[in-house]
C-alpha cells in the first residue's frame, strides 16, 4: 500500500504546525460544538506560481486566501458548511472536504502539485484517502493505453485487478476512519467511478486503435452498473470523477450508435447533440445536466470549427441549458474560434519578451510559423513539447517557433529558461490569460497554431504531438 506521506512530498514547518495546534487547544470548548459550524483552512505552498489560493464550493468563490511573506495561509469561518469544495493555485487545484469543527492544514509544493499534497489536522484522514485514491486513478488511467488493445475478458481481468486493490484499501480505511455518510457519497466515488469510465472508453478507443468494433462481443451485463448510478445526484455535480464519467457514458452511447455511416465532422455534429439529446433525457437535476452540458459544448466547439456545423451545435445546446453565465462563456470562446480561421491574420494579444518588455503579438516574424503553450505546472509537457519542437526545426527550418508560457511568474518564467536552455524556439510570456484565452480560444496548453508563409492562420487547432502534424508542416 502505498503511504500518505511520501518521501519526496515538502511538510508543513514544525513553527507553523506547532502554532496551529496550540491555537487550536487554546480556542474554546464550545467552539466544537454541535450548535456551530466553525472550521479552520490553512496551509503553505512551497515554489508558489502566484500569492494567494482560492476557496471554492461548487463554482462559487468562498475565499481568496492571500500567502504572507512565508508562503502560508490560514483562516478561521464561523459557519462553513459541511461538503465538499476546491482549492484553486492557478492553474492547478484540488479538493478538500469539510465537515464541522474540521480543522485543516495542506501542504503543497505548486512544481508537483498533486503528488505534493499532504493533509494535516483534524479532518486529515478522509482528505489524504481521497488524494490517495486521486493518486491511484492517474496512475491507473496513465496505464490504461498498456490494456486497451486487449480482448474483452483480459481488459475485463485487467481493471478488475486493480479494482479489487482500491476495494480493499477503501473497505480498510473506510473501517477505520469511520467517516459520515456524507463523506461515503465522495468515498464511494473515488472508488468506483473511474472503475466504469474505463469500462465506458474501452469500446471506444479499442475500435479506433485496433480497428476492431467489439461492441457484440462484450458481456450482455458488461454496463450492468449504470443501474446503480445516482445520474441527478447534485452533490456530486462538481466533481471530477462524475462528470468525467458522465461524459465518458454519454460518448459511447452516442457514438456507438453510428459506427461509420457518417464523414469525421458529421459524425462529430451528431455524436454530440446525440451526447446532448441523451444528457436531457437521462438527467433531471438542473444543475448537474448544465454541468455536463457545458463539458459537451467545451469539447465539440474546440474540436469542429466549422461555423454552420456550429450554429446547429449552439441551437442545441442553448434549448437545453439553463446555465446562462456558462452560455455567456461558451458563447464567447464559440466566438473566438469563428476569429481562428483559416486565412484570417492571428488576434493580437499582450505577451512579455525575454527582457521583461510587454509587446504585441503583431511582432511575430511574418513568415512560416509555429505557436505551442506550456507551463512550469506540467514540467513533462514541457520538456517534451520544446523537444518536439527543436526536432521539428532541424526537418523544417524555415518555420518560426514560438513557445508561449500561460505562467504568471515572471521571475519564474526567467529562471526556467535560463536553467533549460531551450534551443531553435522564440521565447514569450502570457501577461492576461483571459485575453489570450478568449482571442485565442485557449482552454488546455496542448494546442498549437500554425500560420502561413504570409503570417495568417493555416491550423489554429492541431497539437505538436498530432500524427499528422507534418502534414500541416509540408
Amino acid at each position: 500500500m502505498r503511504p500518505f506521506l511520501h518521501m519526496q512530498s515538502p511538510r508543513i514547518s514544525t513553527v507553523f504546525f506547532t502554532f496551529f495546534t496550540l491555537f487550536l487547544l487554546s480556542s474554546c470548548s464550545e467552539k466544537y460544538s454541535s450548535k456551530n459550524f466553525t472550521a479552520y483552512f490553512g496551509g503553505e505552498v512551497q515554489n508558489p506560481q502566484n500569492p494567494y489560493i482560492i476557496l471554492y464550493k461548487d463554482t462559487k468563490i468562498i475565499d481568496t486566501l492571500v500567502l504572507d511573506e512565508n508562503n502560508r495561509f490560514f483562516k478561521e469561518y464561523d459557519s462553513l458548511v459541511p461538503g465538499l469544495y476546491s482549492f484553486v493555485h492557478e492553474p492547478e487545484y484540488q479538493y478538500v472536504y469539510f465537515e464541522k469543527n474540521d480543522s485543516i492544514l495542506v501542504s503543497i509544493n505548486a512544481q508537483d502539485f498533486d503528488e505534493s499534497i499532504v493533509f494535516t489536522g483534524r479532518g486529515e484522514q478522509k482528505n489524504n484517502f481521497l488524494m490517495e485514491m486521486f493518486l491511484r486513478n492517474q496512475r491507473d488511467w496513465d496505464n490504461l493505453l498498456n490494456i486497451i488493445d486487449k480482448n474483452t475478458v483480459q481488459f475485463q481481468k485487467a481493471i478488475d485487478e486493480v479494482h479489487d486493490t482500491n476495494i480493499k484499501y477503501y473497505q480498510d480505511k473506510k473501517s477505520y476512519i469511520k467517516w459520515s455518510q456524507d463523506f461515503e457519497i465522495y468515498a464511494k466515488a473515488a472508488l468506483d467511478l473511474p472503475y466504469y469510465s474505463k469500462k465506458e472508453v474501452y469500446p471506444v478507443v479499442h475500435q479506433i486503435r485496433t480497428g476492431n468494433d467489439i461492441v457484440e462481443q462484450l458481456p450482455t451485463d458488461y454496463y450492468s452498473y449504470r443501474k446503480n448510478i445516482d445520474f441527478n445526484n447534485v452533490l456530486l455535480s462538481a466533481y471530477s470523477p462524475f462528470v468525467k464519467y458522465l461524459s465518458y457514458m454519454l460518448n459511447n452511447m452516442a457514438v456507438i450508435n453510428y459506427h461509420n455511416h457518417f464523414s469525421d465532422q458529421d459524425l462529430s455534429l451528431k455524436t454530440n447533440i446525440n451526447k446532448m439529446n441523451i444528457a436531457d433525457t437521462l438527467i433531471q437535476n438542473a444543475k448537474v445536466k448544465n454541468t455536463i452540458l457545458n463539458n459537451i459544448a467545451f469539447t465539440y466547439l474546440l474540436e469542429d470549427q466549422n461555423m454552420a456545423k456550429n450554429q446547429k451545435f449552439m441551437e442545441v445546446y442553448n434549448r437545453f441549458s439553463t446555465d446562462k453565465s456558462q452560455r455567456n462563456e461558451i458563447t464567447k470562446i464559440g466566438s473566438a474560434i469563428q476569429l481562428l480561421k483559416n486565412n484570417r491574420s492571428l488576434p493580437e494579444v499582450s505577451l512579455r519578451s525575454v527582457d521583461g518588455k510587454t509587446v504585441s503579438s503583431e511582432i511575430f516574424p511574418k513568415g512560416k510559423t509555429v505557436i505551442f503553450f506550456w507551463t512550469d505546472n506540467a514540467q513533462n509537457h514541457m520538456v517534451q513539447a520544446h523537444k518536439k519542437a527543436a526536432d521539428l526545426k532541424k526537418k523544417y527550418p524555415a518555420y518560426n517557433f514560438i513557445a508561449v508560457n500561460l505562467d504568471n511568474n515572471g521571475a519564474k518564467w526567467q529562471q526556467i529558461l535560463v536553467k533549460n536552455n531551450f534551443q531553435n524556439v522564440t521565447e514569450f510570456q502570457c501577461v492576461n490569460f483571459d485575453d489570450l484565452k478568449y482571442k485565442w480560444a485557449i482552454t488546455k496548453i496542448h494546442r498549437t497554431i500554425i500560420l502561413d508563409e504570409n503570417g495568417n492562420i493555416k491550423n489554429a487547432f492541431t497539437n505538436l504531438f498530432n500524427n499528422d502534424i507534418e502534414e500541416y508542416l509540408k
